[in-house]
């Protein structure tokens, strides 16, 4: 929790005067134009906060178009954005924002209270009943300050609302009630550094500098967002000049954009955890559903061989779905490859000549994990055929518990902490949650009102013990996100907020002079 002292409000008041009027009033206008690679299609649904899902992938654009009212940022997790500032109650029952005067949206329309409290109750993505259920009330006694009110102490109030969710990021109240929320994804009002300025559906999103963002003014014009799903295409256009910025260069093309003098690899290890989740664990009649299976997938997976293959070894394996960067994080055994025992344990379970699994679900742009890794599991026995769907869709059915028979390769790169992970992926409820189990089900909301932080992890711990004893996943590693930049580029804000894959804050990235 954080709580700042009156010293601290007027210091920070302060600064945000000299950064924001003053440093508006002395920058240069923004100039030129910087084009992306965007390796996925681009749903206009990651265009408004209240469609945020427990994942990284919709702040590729959010960090552009939207503001917080506290988001992660460089240094600091847990910084204020739209709010300059906020406190705590002794009892934890309450929480104030004191929001910045005279920040705009993009049409004009003063950034209030009352968008802060329709944000949030408008917000239906990742935990919003969780979330919800536990605030009491909302109050805005004035235009700068928001009162949330909980029913019962929540040790993770804030990580839920300004960093695993998108309840936090706040949109004009007047406008979205005048043109729908259909209206809003044809024609998005934030209050970000970047305007829109047009979508054009699987080809390109193009926004434009707010010279009136009240931290910085951007220095870059113009930002375009090209979509090019293929990765060769990606680089062959990177290395034409037709882009700036590529997402997601790996393996040999990584190896070969390396060898280019005049262009820059940039690798971010990520808190983008994946995984290989089976859905079907649930059913008693389904292979699956016999520990031993999953525990033979497990063993048949050479992650590092994987990694070094796809990802130049970038990637970190942690063996957990929950990051390691996470506050409350428990560190599993190593992850161990060993194609002898998994062939063991799968005849014990009843399957001496392995199993069909049916369908591999994954995302497109991760195909080759998904190839990988049932070359690896085939070599044991586990047949399963590859189903790529293009991301948008693939996110959509596996939250709308689609893929209920087969196996999927699974990810998030959400900020939060080891609660709200496991809330999303874990606990009977989550937006991901095909089946649970109740004796980790019941420890959930044990935690959630504990106060004494050692308890409270003691609680946590034993929850991704058990989950890593039922071998719930089989974790690979948290994603190295392997990208290419263009002589054009000089800052390209790549690693600047720590966990963060994509670019951001935009308002840093700037042009060679």
């Amino acid at each position: 929790m954080t709580t700042l002292s009156r010293r601290d409000v007027l210091a920070m008041t302060a600064a945000a005067a000299a950064a924001g009027v003053s440093g508006r009033a002395l920058a240069a206008a923004p100039s030129g134009q910087l084009t992306w690679a965007v390796h996925v299609s681009l749903s206009p649904t990651w265009f408004d906060p209240a469609d945020t899902q427990a994942l990284i992938t919709p702040f590729m654009v959010l960090y552009a178009l939207h503001d917080g009212v506290v988001k992660p940022m460089p240094g600091k997790l847990y910084t204020p954005s739209l709010a300059e500032s906020w406190t705590v109650s002794e009892d934890s029952l309450t929480y104030e924002f004191v929001l910045r005067d005279g920040v705009k949206f993009h049409n004009g329309d003063p950034v209030t209270a009352e968008d802060v409290k329709f944000s949030f109750e408008r917000y239906r993505g990742a935990s919003d009943k969780l979330m919800k259920d536990r605030v009491a009330s909302i109050e805005t006694p004035d235009p700068r300050h928001v009162r949330f009110k909980l029913k019962n102490p929540w040790p993770d109030f804030l990580t839920f609302y300004s960093t695993a969710s998108g309840a936090g990021w706040v949109v004009p109240k007047k406008y979205v009630e005048k043109v729908g929320d259909d209206g809003f994804r044809k024609h998005p009002i934030g209050a970000g550094p970047y305007k829109f300025v047009s979508y054009n559906p699987g080809v390109e999103l193009v926004l434009e500098a707010n010279e009136n963002y009240w931290r910085k003014v951007p220095a870059v014009k113009r930002v375009v967002m090209k979509v090019i799903t293929d990765e060769t295409t990606r680089l062959a256009s990177l290395k034409a000049g037709e882009v700036d910025i590529a997402y997601s260069i790996r393996g040999e093309l990584a190896e070969e954009l390396q060898k280019m003098p005049e262009l820059t690899l940039k690798g971010v290890v990520t808190q983008a955890s994946n995984w290989i989740y089976f859905p079907e664990q649930w059913d008693p009649k389904s292979p699956w559903h016999d520990v031993r299976v999953r525990q033979a997938a497990n063993l048949a997976l050479d992650r590092d061989g994987m990694n070094k293959a796809l990802f130049l070894g970038f990637c970190k394996i942690t063996n957990s779905i929950v990051p390691d960067t996470y506050e409350h994080y428990w560190q599993p055994p190593p992850a161990v490859f060993d194609r002898d025992k998994a062939k063991k344990l799968l005849a014990e379970a009843g399957f001496p000549n392995g199993f069909d699994a049916g369908t591999f679900w994954c995302d497109a742009s991760y195909s080759n994990i998904g190839e990988v890794a049932l070359d690896q599991f085939a070599q044991v026995g586990i047949r399963a055929k590859l189903n790529p769907v293009e991301r948008a869709g693939f996110l959509t059915a596996f939250g709308g518990k689609q893929y209920t028979k087969g196996i999927l390769r699974a990810a998030s790169g959400a900020f939060g902490n080891a609660a709200t992970r496991l809330a999303s992926f874990t606990i009977k409820g989550g937006a991901y949650v095909y089946g649970s189990y109740p004796d980790i089900d019941e420890l959930y909301p044990q935690q959630a009102v504990e106060l004494d932080p050692k308890k409270r992890y003691a609680i946590l711990e034993k929850m991704q013990r058990m989950v890593y004893e039922k071998s719930v996943y089989a974790p690979l590693w948290l994603l190295a996100f392997l990208n290419g930049v263009g002589p054009r580029v000089g800052e390209s804000s790549f690693g600047k907020i720590a966990g963060m894959p994509y670019t951001a804050p935009f308002e840093d990235i700037t042009l060679k002079a």
